[in-house]
């Protein structure tokens, strides 16, 4: 009788544990989200704003999300090898951050969707429209070009006696072309001579900031995929006032930045891959730019390179990094 008994409960736990709606029911696949990343500065808010902003829309990593990160740390022809790592994991979205990480991911696929913070990818020939994407890639332009441009006028507002400023260019980036035109537009504009520097490697970057001290640059522009840690360390060490336009650079020591707000460019392409994995179409998603605009200024750098920054010119910033 009482085996009989047992018997019986335990039958009736078993109708009762079907009867709940998540028994036997299959788990949803989790989510693959891929990443390419040049692995400069700008690289340190990025994980943390992606994945803060996912989370909000439920996408979690570790429970229904993976997340695939490839950085060539600053070895740019490491780039074509890392994005075909990536579509060989068969990710829903690859997120690539910056020209070369853009045009690699574009190379490696023609059906993974592609979200992109990029600079100018009109311009560079990345996409044939900004409004209505037409192929597997969206997400947002930076504006850099424009932006690199006005890193020569503030640095020539902040240092009117300097009369030669450097631009170390990325040989090996595409978009180096239209750096380099806007650099030399807003010179010839200001009256200021540009000693243009180019490499084609990281590891050429400390040659290369000897030389412009050795060309007489008072101060340097550097291109965004060259703003490394490294490059504010060999500004200040060779005694040059650096700009670029990610804030990232003015954090990690370089003397100002201006440009568009990089943990917000961060988090508003996190909405297009949310709206990706939410079954959203490209063609529906037309790139977007960048509205808001800050000056950064890192106080501490002013003050190693001897710098007195006026007041007036503090005021401008949007911040000041003390």
């Amino acid at each position: 009788m009482r085996r009989r008994q047992f018997i019986a409960s335990g039958g009736a736990a078993t109708v009762w544990l079907a009867g709940l709606p998540w028994a036997g029911a299959q788990q949803p696949a989790a989510r693959r989200v891929g990443a390419l990343l040049v692995g400069n500065a700008a690289v340190r808010s990025f994980r943390s704003e992606l994945l803060g902003e996912l989370a909000k829309a439920g996408y979690v990593e570790g429970r229904n999300l993976i997340f695939d990160v490839r950085s060539a740390e600053e070895k740019l022809n490491r780039l074509a090898g890392l994005a075909a790592e990536l579509v060989d994991l068969k990710p829903d979205v690859i997120v690539a951050i910056y020209t070369p990480c853009a045009f690699a991911a574009k190379g490696a696929t023609h059906s993974v969707p592609i979200v992109i913070v990029a600079a100018n990818p009109l311009e560079t020939g990345l996409v044939a429209s900004l409004a209505r994407p037409d192929s597997n890639i969206t997400g947002i332009s930076m504006m850099a070009a424009e932006l690199h441009g006005k890193c020569v006028e503030v640095l020539h507002d902040m240092l009117p006696t300097v009369g030669r400023i450097a631009a170390l260019g990325n040989a090996a980036d595409p978009f180096s072309k239209l750096f380099l035109e806007q650099v030399e537009l807003s010179g010839k504009a200001a009256g200021v001579e540009i000693v243009v520097v180019m490499v084609r490697a990281a590891a050429e970057v400390d040659a290369a900031f000897a030389g412009m001290k050795e060309a007489g640059a008072g101060a340097v522009v550097v291109q965004g995929s060259l703003a490394s840690e490294n490059s504010a360390d060999l500004a200040l060490r060779h005694g040059l006032p650096a700009a670029t336009f990610t804030r990232a650079f003015a954090d990690s020591g370089g003397l100002l930045s201006y440009g568009a707000n990089e943990p917000d460019l961060f988090r508003q392409s996190a909405r297009f891959v949310n709206k990706i994995l939410d079954g959203g179409k490209l063609s529906d998603m037309p790139i977007e730019q960048p509205i808001k605009f800050e000056l950064v200024i890192n106080l501490k750098t002013a003050k190693a390179l001897g710098i007195p920054v006026p007041p007036s010119f503090l005021a401008r910033a949007d911040e000041v990094i003390e």
